[in-house]
């Protein structure tokens, strides 16, 4: 049996802890509200898979997605001002 080796230095040269970083953990809370946004449409449409689909799911699921797209948009909107703000 071969062992596996690394071939470059840099595989190896950063220690993984199996604990996120204070920037993955910053990018995560910025993503938080379009991913609660996003469980929730996932949830209404989850809802209607076996039964009829009722003018009550209907409105349901058309204000998941919009506020999946108001989340969208905000974080767009935040990348954008992030990489305006860098810049100057």
């Amino acid at each position: 049996m071969k062992s596996i080796e690394a071939r470059s230095a840099a595989v190896t040269a950063v220690s993984f802890d199996g604990e996120p970083s204070a920037a993955d953990l910053e990018a995560i809370e910025q993503e938080l509200p379009l991913i609660l946004a996003e469980v929730d449409l996932l949830d209404a449409q989850i809802m209607v898979l076996d039964r009829p689909v009722t003018e009550l799911d209907t409105r349901r699921i058309r204000r998941a997605r919009h506020r999946v797209l108001t989340a969208r948009r905000d974080a767009a909107n935040r990348a954008s001002v992030a990489q305006a703000g860098g810049a100057a």
